[in-house]
């Protein structure tokens, strides 16, 4: 995978799997599995992420639902259609499993993208200022993944005033979100929303006030090091 694309989209998650592997998806011979892991938050709150696996990190690390994931891998998009509709899902796409715990930060997450739809400014009825944006992400194989983020106070007063085709560098974590949706009158159905929520942010042209390596706290491991397992470079 090249190094540049690699390095714009970088994810650590540390949880509890809490949902059985399911087939996903097979690319070149090779098998992948989604599950759901529950990764706490310093307030005690959680938030169950989707994770998506290949066959052969599942086999060589014993994973299964109960069990703990430390890993390292990408934030990810893709479409499904479902009922006739194109629908953007999201996912944790492992590429290393790592036998020890490098950080404290159980979920972190660094993004270098563009801006690819106008942001979304507003405030809550406690004049709580939100925005959501969403980011295109390149990577290997001429293909984006499509983000969405969520920035608060300052930073969502500096995100408003962005242009689609700028470009911008994030760093947060990774949350997850339920909501209510009305199909018709009596239809309501719990959804789940998956986004970044946005800790720091810079315009690029500033991009000396964001070291993307280091805000990315925990650090990419070599493939020499003692916590590194297996890796998986296949797409989604």
């Amino acid at each position: 995978m090249n190094y540049a694309t690699e390095k714009n989209n970088r994810v650590y998650i540390m949880g509890e799997i809490v949902s059985d592997a399911t087939f996903s998806h097979e690319v070149y011979g090779e098998g992948f599995y989604e599950f759901l892991v529950r990764v706490m938050r310093l307030s005690g709150q959680a938030d169950v992420l989707p994770i998506t696996v290949s066959e052969r990190l599942i086999e060589g690390s014993a994973l299964s639902r109960g069990s703990t994931i430390c890993a390292l891998g990408q934030f990810r998009s893709y479409n499904k259609l479902e009922n006739g509709k194109s629908r953007l899902m999201l996912t944790v796409f492992v590429r290393e499993i790592l036998r020890e715990i490098p950080g404290n930060n159980p979920n972190s997450i660094v993004l270098s993208g563009y801006i690819c739809k106008p942001p979304v400014y507003r405030t809550t009825p406690f004049n709580r200022e939100i925005a959501d944006i969403l980011v295109a992400v390149n990577r290997a194989y001429n293909k984006s993944d499509y983000i969405p983020c969520i920035a608060w106070g300052r930073n969502a007063r500096f995100v408003r005033n962005l242009s689609v085709g700028e470009k911008v560098a994030i760093s947060g974590r990774i949350q997850s979100r339920e909501y209510q949706k009305r199909f018709s009158e009596n239809n309501v159905k719990t959804m789940t929303a998956y986004e970044v929520s946005v800790s720091k942010l810079a315009a690029f042209d500033n991009a000396e006030d964001f070291d993307i390596d280091s805000e990315f706290e925990l650090y990419t491991l070599g493939r020499g090091d003692k916590n590194h397992l297996q890796m998986s470079d296949n797409i989604v």
